[in-house]
């Protein structure tokens, strides 16, 4: 059974895009990807990044739409379109490092595998 993850694209004011590089202490440590986490049990997806984001950024957002969701391997992740209430986050509890990267650079950046189906939708719209 697939192990499901809810994860944020966020883009500020001048296009870029949030970009989490996980921690060393964790699986695939070094990895790229949008924030998010897993669900708690009977929780709505939207809810869950919310909180989500809230819980590793501190900082509020409010979705807009699901973007994509794909399995890679045992991860079910569903993305979400979601707009900064507020300023932006400095520091995660769960990354080793945030950026703001324009879409021309997310493909120099090394993926986690389970984010790059959203990723590429992103780079190649419309497919």
């Amino acid at each position: 059974m697939a192990i499901v993850v809810v994860a944020a694209i966020i883009q500020d004011g001048e296009g870029n895009y949030l970009c989490a590089r996980r921690g060393d202490w964790k699986v695939a440590g070094g990895k790229w990807e949008f924030p998010g986490g897993k669900p708690e049990q009977n929780e709505l997806l939207e809810d869950a990044i919310v909180r989500e984001i809230k819980e590793e950024l501190g900082v509020e957002i409010s979705v807009v739409r699901q973007f994509d969701r794909s399995q890679t391997g045992e991860i079910d992740l569903i993305t979400f379109v979601c707009d900064l209430v507020g300023e932006k986050p400095t520091t995660s509890t769960d990354h080793s490092e945030l950026r703001w990267v324009p879409e021309a650079e997310l493909s120099k950046l090394d993926w986690a595998e389970p984010d790059l189906p959203a990723l590429k939708r992103i780079l190649i719209p419309f497919c």
